[in-house]
């Protein structure tokens, strides 16, 4: 590119359609943005303007072969990041927006965005990998600082994308609808029974799913493996695709639910969760069937380390080792994270610290 100047109040050369403003300017009563092409209507009402800003000419840069203008360079980079469940929306002042278009987990390459976010003047900015979104909300923004960039910097922002894979850097993982089935010891009874209900039932509609059937048992382990192997064994209506339970003693390798896991060929995949509250939260696993054992201060009105395992899991995530470990960045869930959970949790009792 290369600079030019224009004296308000002259006749600006033709040859300088196309330039690019480097500063917000007042023509005739209307406001010009930086960053605006001039056309040649443009150059004609600069002709004819009277005041001077500053007593000083105009600067315009003059796009040469090669450039792009900073509303295609944010579009080319919304385009290479963006992946499954994100529209782009419209350039202003270089900035292209990507928005969620169905509710779902945020899924950030971050070791990607860190490579493109490298090549200056390209800047990629995106909310927090993991977040629950709902349609419509704000996921990442891309836009370049100059008014003008070099195509070869923009293809080495689109090489970078491209060598990372299929897999996008910002994408939306949807929500899957599941038959979640949930088994309870009797020891909840009376007015906690209805509150955890209750709250199991806002936690699983709120994402999506259905509750097909929740299962009071004796605290005995073939009660409770009789419910488990009808949940996660069973054929036609009672199986369920994930399973909640209350009750157990997180800490006790003896307990019915532990030892019915076992007699059923299951495994635990994890005892507690890193973060707080809800860290003695548990996950295992019979077959395909995900099993989560809630912590009890998740079975009534806390927002706890479950409503950020089970978004994930609903949304795709194995019942894996990972995906549990990936809840230890950011897991101390004080009121200033409230922002991390679903809607339905956002409402809900969080510890001061």
């Amino acid at each position: 590119m290369r600079v030019a100047h224009i004296a308000l109040g002259t006749a600006a050369p033709a040859d300088l359609a196309g330039a690019v403003l480097t500063r917000d300017l007042e023509v005739a009563g209307e406001r010009w943005a930086k960053g605006r092409r001039l056309s040649a209507a443009d150059l004609a009402a600069l002709g004819r303007a009277v005041s001077v800003i500053e007593g000083r000419p105009i600067t315009v840069l003059v796009p040469e072969a090669g450039d792009v203008h900073e509303d295609e360079a944010g579009r080319r980079l919304a385009a290479a990041i963006a992946g499954p469940g994100l529209r782009a929306t419209e350039p202003v002042q270089s900035r292209v927006d990507l928005r969620a278009t169905i509710a779902g987990i945020v899924r950030v390459r971050v070791a990607v965005l860190d490579r493109l976010n490298a090549l200056d003047p390209v800047e990629v900015f995106t909310i927090q990998d993991g977040r629950v979104v709902e349609a419509g909300d704000l996921v990442a923004s891309v836009k370049v600082a100059p008014h003008l960039v070099p195509e070869a910097l923009l293809a080495a922002a689109e090489a970078v994308t491209r060598r990372a894979g299929r897999r996008r850097v910002v994408s939306v993982a949807p929500f899957r609808p599941r038959r979640i089935a949930v088994i309870v010891k009797e020891t909840i009874r009376g007015i906690p029974r209805d509150r955890f209900e209750a709250s199991v039932r806002a936690k699983v509609e709120g994402l999506g799913s259905t509750v097909i059937g929740i299962d009071y048992v004796e605290d005995a382990v073939a009660p409770v493996e009789r419910a488990l192997r009808s949940r996660t064994r069973g054929r036609g209506a009672g199986r369920a695709d994930l399973v909640l339970t209350a009750g157990s003693s997180s800490t006790d390798p003896e307990d019915p639910f532990f030892v019915a896991i076992s007699k059923l060929e299951g495994r635990i995949v994890r005892h507690g969760v890193p973060a707080h509250p809800g860290s003695m939260l548990w996950l295992a696993r019979i077959g395909s069937v995900p099993i989560i054992g809630l912590p009890s201060c998740g079975a009534y009105s806390k927002a706890t380390a479950v409503d950020l395992l089970l978004p994930r899991i609903l949304a795709g995530e194995p019942a894996s080792i990972r995906t549990v470990a990936r809840l230890g960045h950011g897991g101390i869930l004080t009121r200033d994270q409230r922002f991390r959970f679903p809607v339905y949790a956002r409402d809900l009792e969080a510890p001061e610290g």
